[in-house]
């Protein structure tokens, strides 16, 4: 039995929600809300005076590299690579259709 909600509010959550709880599933998510705001009862009662708010669990900060453009001088290494090539670009299937025919 649950002390701090009841069946139900959790149906009315649920109403709110847009949730369709069977009438089996209502004793089970009673007994889990009624938990965890046990949980959030415990928390509210942990002293913390003086304490900084944490955004971060560790001193370290992001590790950033400079954004500076390099060519990496793989061009033809790139399109040996390539399933077709011609006059330095990969030639690749027609995607959009020109003819004017629409099929």
């Amino acid at each position: 039995m649950s002390e701090r909600i009841s069946e139900n509010q959790v149906n009315h959550v649920a109403q709110l929600a847009k949730l369709k709880l069977e009438a089996d599933q209502l004793p089970y998510f009673t007994e889990q809300l009624d938990k965890i705001i046990g949980m959030f009862e415990t928390l509210s009662k942990v002293d913390t005076e003086g304490v900084e708010p944490t955004t971060s669990v560790s001193d370290q900060l992001n590790t950033m590299r400079e954004d500076i453009a390099d060519n990496w001088n793989q061009r033809a290494e790139l399109l040996d690579n390539a399933p077709d090539a011609e006059n330095g670009y990969i030639k690749v299937p027609a995607i959009i259709d020109e003819s004017g025919d629409n099929e």
